[in-house]
């Protein structure tokens, strides 16, 4: 892949050009010092992921990913050297369309694993954007039809997807009569930080969904760890390891799958802003299913891709605006 650094520390660069050649198929194209001329730059020469640094002295990573993606859309991952010391602006980041975040490694040896991950998060975006069509999926046989009274929203979102969340569950009321299940792509070790963040922005509470959790109205569970998230037969949630040839994970078809196997009562499935096309096969399985399935539409989305691939295959039975969605579930279920 041809890759953008932005950052205005020499031994970061260094030591981000250092982990990229170790893998041959990547380049470094350019290097930026800082977020108004990472802009400029990536309208010259557009590279396939910029490498973005957060604290810059002119224009910030923030608002230099947000300026990116609406002008020159393309991956970007979030590189920084305290993650949790600026998880307000990782998550920010993601909200205009950053995809994931990763420590910046150093030129000591003992930064070995910052290297292999940010070598493996390359890896995975570059399968991404990569991915011509999808993997087959055999929509699962459902012979119940019955409706039990209860209900269940599945929200799926990936790139863009934090700001889109936020602007969403603000919307929802405190008395809000449907549970709420989030699987958005990030990485186990930001998931806390994220339900803490949605928590603070949302009337109804926001936690981690744990192993055995039954899902119950008005709460709002969040994929927790780097295995997929699933619906049991008995109505509580787990996780497991299978497919383990699932890029993303937590997986959002994965998740809707489950829903449609096993979920006895009545769901809405929701996929939000997101690269690739993850959540697009198991929407329209769930859609198969009976169940009301809504894709945020081209114009609210920080990144058009997995809605896109939903409304190719017209996983949707409605496209809605993102301001929109909340108000028709609650609408949906009052």
């Amino acid at each position: 892949m041809r890759i953008g650094i932005v950052n205005d520390m020499p031994l970061a660069v260094e030591a981000l050009r250092r982990v990229i050649s170790q893998a041959p198929a990547h380049q470094v194209i350019w290097i930026a010092s800082d977020g108004i001329e990472a802009v400029r730059l990536c309208g010259e020469q557009r590279p396939d992921v910029v490498l973005m640094d957060l604290l810059m002295p002119r224009m910030n990573g923030v608002e230099a990913t947000q300026r990116i993606m609406a002008e020159f859309p393309c991956a970007i991952l979030i590189v920084t050297s305290d993650i949790e010391r600026n998880m307000n602006q990782v998550f920010e980041a993601m909200g205009h369309g950053a995809l994931d975040v990763v420590n910046t490694p150093s030129l000591g040896d003992s930064q070995a694993v910052d290297a292999a991950a940010l070598l493996r998060k390359l890896h995975n975006i570059g399968w991404m954007i990569g991915q011509q069509g999808g993997k087959p999926v055999t929509a699962p046989t459902q012979t119940e039809t019955t409706r039990k009274p209860e209900r269940i929203v599945a929200i799926g979102a990936s790139a863009g997807g934090p700001a889109s969340l936020v602007c969403l569950l603000r919307q929802l009321p405190e008395d809000f009569s449907a549970a709420v299940v989030l699987v958005q792509h990030v990485d186990e070790v930001f998931a806390l930080g994220m339900a803490q963040w949605l928590a603070s922005e949302s009337k109804l509470p926001v936690r981690l969904a744990q192993p055995d959790d039954r899902p119950l109205p008005g709460e709002i569970l969040l994929a927790g760890t780097n295995n997929h998230l699933v619906m049991q037969a008995n109505g509580c949630l787990s996780y497991c390891k299978e497919p383990t040839e699932e890029i993303y994970r937590p997986s959002i078809d994965v998740f809707f799958d489950s829903l449609v196997r096993n979920w006895q009562g009545d769901a809405v499935g929701v996929l939000l802003t997101g690269m690739g096309r993850d959540g697009a096969q198991g929407l329209k399985h769930m859609r198969e299913r009976g169940f009301l399935t809504i894709a945020q539409d081209r114009a609210t989305c920080a990144v058009y891709g997995m809605p896109k691939a939903a409304a190719a295959i017209e996983a949707a039975v409605e496209i809605l605006p993102l301001d929109q969605i909340a108000p028709k579930l609650v609408k949906y279920y009052a």
